[in-house]
């Protein structure tokens, strides 16, 4: 994202004459950062083939969630996604992993297309750009064999714990 741009969507200039719906009469409203990152992520992770933040975010989330037991906590709502929020635009960077055998070209315009429907109904924000960089593949036959492990193991704990409690 050029620093033209975030000079432009901090001052407010380029808005294209459209009335901002959160700058009223009665008072402005404000979005940080942090909500439009998470709106962004989901919308982007709706896109069937599409995994947010590059191998190694996704490593890292599943450690985490294996660790306490979640899905890897909020933060992997806004795993891979970079925005810069003006008072009426936002332009976002994301990073992504595609699934193995799907067009990345078709897979990065639904994206674009679901992120700015997002973002522009729920926040009202305009959106100037969204970069997409894939970084990685994933092939889904390799998640669905780690999922299966994962329930193995977890049932192998309860068994575990149910026979400690029986001693």
């Amino acid at each position: 994202m050029s620093e033209q741009k975030a000079q432009q969507q901090s001052s407010g200039s380029g808005s294209g004459g459209g009335k901002n719906p959160l700058q009223t009469d009665k008072g402005n409203t404000v979005i940080q950062d942090g909500v439009v990152t998470k709106i962004a992520g989901i919308a982007a992770a709706e896109v069937d083939g599409i995994r947010m933040g590059g191998g190694a975010s996704q490593t890292m989330g599943n450690l985490i969630g294996s660790i306490t037991g979640g899905s890897g906590g909020s933060g992997s709502q806004s795993a891979g996604v970079s925005v810069e929020v003006g008072q009426e635009e936002a332009a976002l960077d994301l990073t992504c992993t595609a699934e193995y055998g799907k067009s990345i070209p078709q897979l990065s315009e639904a994206v674009r297309r679901n992120v700015v429907n997002r973002v522009e109904s729920l926040v009202g924000l305009r959106v100037t750009e969204v970069n997409i960089t894939v970084s990685d593949i994933y092939f889904p036959q390799d998640e669905q064999d780690r999922e299966r492990q994962k329930e193995i193991q977890q049932q192998n704990q309860q068994q575990d714990q149910s026979q400690q409690r029986v001693q």
